[in-house]
């Protein structure tokens, strides 16, 4: 089983910050925000491998990054790939789906695949969900319930059937069909990993992952595990500066149970 981490961004919207430095290894109450997820993933069973993609600008700091893991993955014979995507700015960017088909094409779609963007720090236990997503063998999404409407019209929102098969994912929505918002941790089967190629030969969005998602959906089943814990995005300085002062203050894990 791998992981990829989607780190290839730019950050634009936090300049200058990001300019010469990558969000993901920003320190937030002490720490790289990746590292919160990393701390997850050395407790999965079945995972042998973490990759991670970044580009050109921020190489040098994400092998910095890597030597100092090392001893923790070695120690759990879990081995790190990092991936260069040749890209040096905003406007010659691959766009996290191209990303994730560049990574796919050095590993293969034989195996199953927990993709996530390396900018969230979530605060919910993953363990669970990959356990779901080993034993049932299906491709699981993460629903995590949001009361603020105008926070659901800034993400993907989740459409559920009954029995949490997910039917649409509606990026942005004006009208959100619920409160399920729909964050970028993605557990893929081969069969959906199979289908990167084909979506961006048929589709023009290749930088948002929710909009592969959202064709996913209509091709194979899809089911979402629903928490009411939340996450931290860090995608503007004043989520960052949030995020900081409260795990500053609180566990970054949140003892809310997953309904599902």
């Amino acid at each position: 089983m791998n992981a990829i981490l989607l780190c290839a961004g730019f950050a634009t919207r936090m300049y200058p910050l990001t300019r010469d430095f990558p969000k993901p290894l920003l320190p937030v109450a002490g720490k790289p925000v990746l590292d919160y997820f990393m701390e997850q993933l050395l407790d999965l069973e079945e995972l042998n491998a973490i990759h991670v993609v970044t580009n050109a600008r921020f190489w040098s700091h994400f092998q910095e990054w890597r030597a100092d893991w090392l001893p923790r993955l070695q120690a759990r014979d879990l081995v790190m790939h990092l991936h260069n995507d040749g890209t040096t700015d905003n406007g010659n960017r691959l766009g996290a789906i191209r990303d994730l088909e560049l990574v796919l094409q050095h590993t293969g779609t034989a195996t199953g695949t927990l993709v996530a963007a390396g900018d969230n720090i979530f605060r919910f236990a993953i363990r669970g969900i990959w356990q779901d997503f080993l034993t049932k063998s299906r491709n699981v999404l993460v629903a995590i319930y949001e009361s603020d409407r105008q926070k659901l019209q800034r993400t993907g929102v989740l459409e559920l059937a009954a029995d949490d098969r997910v039917l649409r994912l509606h990026e942005k929505p004006q009208e959100p069909p619920s409160h399920w918002s729909c964050p970028a941790i993605y557990f893929l089967q081969p069969t959906a990993l199979a289908r990167v190629s084909a979506y961006l030969q048929e589709s023009g969005a290749h930088d948002a992952p929710g909009h592969f998602i959202a064709y996913l959906v209509q091709k194979e089943p899809v089911y979402a595990h629903k928490t009411r814990a939340g996450r931290f995005d860090i995608g503007s300085m004043a989520s960052f500066e949030e995020a900081d002062q409260v795990l500053q203050q609180e566990p970054v894990l949140l003892d809310w149970e997953l309904i599902s």
